[in-house]
């Protein structure tokens, strides 16, 4: 079982810069591939970026590329999601997820998931 608690999230202004953490717990990451997703007020989950278990590959939802940027370091078991340049519809319950498919972008390809961690941008 691997356990995931995402933190850093907050209110800032539009234009402005957090950091999310997810920290993982009862097992290596190292062999799994990790995402982020977000769901804001009455729509789905959606996609926001997702890593290799390497860290070679990364890939972005359309609408968060070049603001967004996920890494990880798997000596501390944690991934990491630095967003810049936010905007107020980045607004959402930001969670993390880790799977044994690669680096997907669905989320039926996660099987373990945090509870997330709540981003609000102003205008």
């Amino acid at each position: 079982q691997v356990q995931l608690v995402e933190s850093g999230g907050g209110l800032v202004q539009a234009g402005g810069s957090l950091r999310l953490s997810c920290a993982a717990s009862g097992r290596t990451i190292s062999t799994y591939g990790m995402g982020w997703f977000r769901q804001a007020p009455g729509k789905e989950r959606e996609f926001v970026a997702s890593i290799s278990w390497t860290g070679r590959n990364t890939y972005y939802a359309g609408s968060v590329k070049g603001r967004l940027t996920i890494s990880r370091d798997n000596a501390k078991n944690t991934v990491y999601l630095q967003m810049n340049s936010l905007k107020p519809e980045d607004t959402a319950v930001y969670y993390c997820a880790a799977t044994l498919y690669g680096s997907s972008s669905s989320r039926n390809d996660y099987a373990y998931w945090g509870q997330g961690t709540q981003v609000t941008v102003s205008s």
